[in-house]
């Protein structure tokens, strides 16, 4: 039985992301979350309340032409980081598939190797058994 130790797929593929591949999981998972969706929310009613009630001063007024290049802005930024991400969920994905393959292989031989070992058990049972009864004639 072999049991060799070494970094599960998980840490192996923790260890080879670079710095960019860090923040694109980071931002990833910030923008996939009910905490941004809240504070952009949050963000587009004040936004537009200040901009609605504002008695002077109107940086953006109806229809908020530059709240809409704001959004358009993050999302020019944030569709090819999340791309990003989801390939290497793809990666990391893939490695864990090629883990468990590897570790169904490595059972079934093992499996195997019991088998083989339990026919020969049996088959010495049944030769002692048989050698019994022939001393018993």
């Amino acid at each position: 039985m072999n049991l060799n130790i070494t970094k599960n797929w998980h840490q192996r593929h923790r260890e080879s992301l670079n710095y960019g591949g860090r923040i694109a999981d980071v931002v990833a998972k910030g923008m996939g979350s009910w905490r941004f969706i809240i504070i952009q929310t949050i963000f587009v009613v004040v936004w537009m309340g200040l901009n609605l009630v504002a008695f002077f001063k109107h940086w953006d007024a109806y229809p908020f032409i530059l709240l809409n290049l704001v959004f358009s802005t993050q999302a020019a930024y944030a569709a090819p980081i999340i791309m990003m991400a989801q390939n290497r969920q793809s990666e990391r994905d893939r490695l864990q598939a090629q883990d468990d393959y590897n570790t169904n292989k490595e059972a079934k031989l093992e499996i195997e190797a019991l088998a083989a070992k339990l026919n020969s058990i049996e088959i010495e049972k049944l030769d002692k058994i048989l050698k019994i009864l022939e001393e018993m004639k």
